[in-house]
């Protein structure tokens, strides 16, 4: 594929990078190993209020995934936003490829950055990580936050969702190379997907956001830990948690947030976003950000 001279996602990115600057944030790379294991991550420019961090899905970096949470969240807390191995400019020489890897990562980042405790909201694919973060961690992550992510899910559910997606592979959907594909992807994604979208502009959203690291990022979808087997188990966790979920889910059907909520304690809540699907933060914002405050800060209850 020939990227062309100028790329609208591009121009759009650099956008997104000046907003989170705009929100008090600067991009700092990190050495979390003594060299083996880099990060990159968003941290605030001052100090003084809660640490929360932002953990991003399965897609493109994470300025892309939570580009209408930074301004509103960190008027309240000290953000701190990272890319994931292989995401963005995070690399490492280990052959790790878990979401149990990616969450010790997280968790020696914060440690670099000097910050003891803090709570959590993932995503997706970052949910998985978030999980694994807090279980690992329970003296360090207050509260945690899962958001479309379906860290129950077992082998059924991948086959399913396959057959949702009509693909064969789950990289032909995760890691789409063609229009085609990325159009599958927000179909299954997004409660209201975009319609004749061209297919020059989607294959600049490719180009762009889908074929960095395409190698590692195989292994990475390869290397799940959750999903191989027909029988899930789920460790309760000890923090407060809250689930979000939008409605018409198809990647994560609703009724794995229900079994979640089930299997992860008796600290945990449960938000159902109407009107939205596996992206709620981007979907409905301005709710997804009222819930996960109302969360973090103490406010009154109101969960399924």
């Amino acid at each position: 594929m020939v990227a062309s001279c100028f790329s609208l996602t591009s121009f759009y990115g650099n956008y997104l990078r000046r907003s989170f600057i705009s929100a008090g944030l600067e991009p700092k790379t990190i050495s979390i190993d003594g060299g083996e294991t880099t990060m990159h991550c968003w941290t605030p420019k001052s100090h003084g209020k809660p640490p929360l961090i932002l953990i991003h899905g399965f897609g493109p970096s994470a300025y892309w995934q939570w580009r209408y949470q930074v301004k509103s969240l960190s008027s309240d807390f000290d953000l701190y936003v990272p890319d994931l191995i292989f995401f963005g400019k995070s690399t490492t020489l280990s052959k790790e490829r878990s979401e149990v890897f990616q969450a010790v990562s997280v968790g020696k980042l914060m440690e670099k950055l000097g910050i003891e405790r803090f709570s959590v909201i993932g995503t997706s694919y970052g949910g998985f990580v978030s999980y694994n973060l807090a279980r690992m961690y329970p003296e360090r992550v207050e509260k945690v936050v899962i958001a479309s992510s379906g860290i129950n899910k077992n082998r059924r559910d991948n086959e399913e969702l396959l057959e949702r997606a009509k693909v064969e592979n789950i990289q032909d959907l995760m890691l789409p190379s063609s229009p085609t594909q990325l159009r599958t992807l927000f179909r299954l994604s997004v409660f209201k997907p975009p319609s004749r979208v061209p297919d020059f502009l989607l294959n600049d959203v490719i180009h762009t956001l889908f074929m960095e690291n395409r190698e590692q990022k195989l292994e990475l979808l390869m290397g799940f830990d959750i999903g191989k087997d027909d029988n899930v188990q789920i460790s309760p966790l000890q923090q407060e948690v809250l689930i979000v979920w939008g409605e018409h889910d198809k990647i994560f059907p609703l009724e794995k947030a229900y079994e979640l909520k089930k299997s992860l304690g008796e600290k945990v809540r449960l938000e159902v976003m109407k009107n939205t699907s596996h992206v709620p933060q981007n979907e409905n914002p301005t709710r997804f950000n009222d819930i996960v405050k109302n969360f973090l800060m103490g406010s009154p209850k109101s969960s399924l």
